[in-house]
């Protein structure tokens, strides 16, 4: 499986089951991880038969069996959380290549315990990983119309972009987003409150991967 198929693949799951993550792939893991950090200049990690990013009412309600998360941290920047949903977007579905399922959750974990234990970073979300009870549901979209537009006779590459982004996870699965392309020019606005600046980095990582980043620029 490659990173376009994880892409039609994966969907969100709440449920996992108590199968542990084995050490080959608590390793594939952290070296992405590690990869990404250096890259992006983010201080993501990975914690592992940890309970504690939920609390007790979410746990029983929806968050059901995460014992598994990235904590989506770094040094505080204007631009942290598009970093962060940019490489977020990668993290989730090179987890699905591996085989497991994973949910971002932007407002119901525990940020007091994700402060405590990020090292002084800003924490914007966390990712639960694992092995889902079941693989998910695709979840309802807009049309390519409503978050897209091309200026001219539009082109295949964007037309593939606009349904990747569209595959993408976004807050309260809004989709509040709107992109649009001119020649090999092409610009995002996200319009999401506070979550804008993370659905802006996932619906970008998403776009890129399904139009090829050779075909545009982000202007």
């Amino acid at each position: 499986m490659d990173f376009k198929e994880a892409m039609r693949q994966r969907h969100m799951v709440r449920r996992y089951t108590d199968r542990p993550l084995s050490a080959e792939i608590v390793k594939e893991l952290d070296g992405y991880i590690g990869r990404m950090n250096r890259s992006y200049g983010l201080s993501v990690e990975l914690k592992t038969e940890d309970s504690s990013a939920f609390h007790a009412v979410i746990k029983l309600v929806l968050a059901k069996g995460v014992r598994n998360f990235f904590i989506m941290a770094g040094k505080d920047a204007p631009d942290l959380d598009e970093r962060l949903g940019y490489c977020g977007a990668g993290l989730m579905l090179y987890a699905q290549i591996l085989g497991l399922n994973t949910w971002w959750v932007g407002g119901t974990f525990s940020r007091k315990r994700m402060a405590e234990i990020s090292h002084g970073n800003r924490v914007v979300g966390v990712v639960a990983v694992g092995y889902g009870q079941t693989q998910g549901v695709p979840h309802k979209t807009k049309k390519p119309e409503q978050v897209g537009s091309y200026s001219g006779e539009e082109p295949e590459w964007f037309r593939r972009g606009i349904d990747a982004a569209l595959l993408a996870p976004t807050a309260l699965a809004k989709q509040a987003f709107m992109i649009k392309g001119s020649g090999k020019k092409v610009s995002i606005q996200c319009e999401n409150g506070i979550f804008s600046g993370v659905d802006t980095g996932l619906v970008k990582y998403h776009f890129e991967l399904g139009a090829g980043k050779e075909n545009f620029e982000w202007v």
